[in-house]
């Protein structure tokens, strides 16, 4: 089979990517802090932010194709450790794409869709960018490096994602989980809207890309719900308590970044080109006794 790398591996995305590409793929994982052991996969542990290290990955697996996902993507570390961040978030983004520019070879890139600032959803692939914090600015020059050294990336927007937890990674919705379980109170925005979908599908989404995408490509799920609409959804399919479970808004909680309001995503050229991400309800009801 044909080498796949996948680097940031150890994340919530990077693990369920690896678990479906394997089918496909002889897929390598990379980590940097958070060691991780797979069937299937072979694991390398990599700083990708030094070059040396990341050119020396190339020589050692001589990959067929790359999905790029590895970042540190938490806004508000992002937001007051600007110069680590960038490191991550751009530098070695757009090495890794001068470096499968030099091989020519499939390189998909996981982007955000916080690049927009949420003032006018849903976002198509070529409507403006104008992130209002700093990690949506260090994807906006990520992506537009990636492109400059190697025009036939693809550029894949990713929503909110959630799903069962890999042994190394949750997605946002396990500390709700956990909070409702406790019957803790667990105040969610009625005004912050995103496009959710599960980490299985978003990975599906990424292989899609793989072969048939270059340039920008939104994963966005179908639909469109705040974060208190998505907790009730939460309680309602899982059977979860919901005492703990309070109404808040985001323009009254001071965060280190900035957040957009609606940054709901226009996914229509994915699912013409085959994504098909199911109902939040069926992707929830599929995660009974799993999380």
């Amino acid at each position: 089979m044909k080498k796949l790398l996948i680097t940031g591996a150890s994340g919530f995305l990077g693990w369920h990517l690896c678990q479906i590409a394997q089918r496909q793929w002889d897929v390598y994982g990379t980590y940097c802090s958070q060691a991780i052991a797979m069937v299937g996969v072979t694991a390398l542990k990599v700083d990708i932010s030094d070059f040396v290290a990341l050119k020396h990955l190339f020589e050692r697996v001589q990959p067929d194709a790359v999905i790029h996902l590895a970042a540190q993507s938490s806004p508000n570390y992002c937001q007051t450790h600007p110069e680590a961040s960038h490191a991550i978030n751009v530098t070695a983004s757009c090495n890794i794409a001068g470096l499968c520019s030099d091989r020519v070879i499939p390189c998909v890139f996981s982007s955000t869709d916080l690049v927009f600032d949420g003032l006018n959803p849903p976002y198509r692939e070529t409507d403006p960018v104008n992130p209002v914090n700093l990690y949506g600015e260090q994807k906006v020059l990520a992506e537009a490096g990636m492109r400059s050294r190697y025009p036939q990336t693809a550029i894949c927007r990713m929503p909110l994602m959630f799903g069962a937890a890999s042994p190394t990674a949750t997605s946002f919705m396990q500390p709700f989980i956990q909070m409702l379980r406790d019957e803790q109170e667990l105040c969610l925005f009625t005004d912050e809207f995103r496009t959710p979908a599960s980490g299985t599908t978003a990975a599906q989404g990424l292989l899609l890309a793989l072969e048939k995408v270059q340039g920008y490509m939104h994963l966005g799920g179908e639909e469109r719900i705040s974060r208190y609409e998505f907790g009730r959804l939460l309680v309602e399919v899982l059977g979860l308590p919901e005492t703990g479970l309070k109404a808040g808004r985001q323009q009254d909680v001071k965060m280190a970044a900035p957040r957009p309001p609606d940054v709901s995503l226009d996914s229509s050229l994915a699912f013409s080109l085959g994504y098909a991400p199911l109902s939040l309800r069926e992707e929830l009801e599929a995660l009974r006794g799993r999380v």
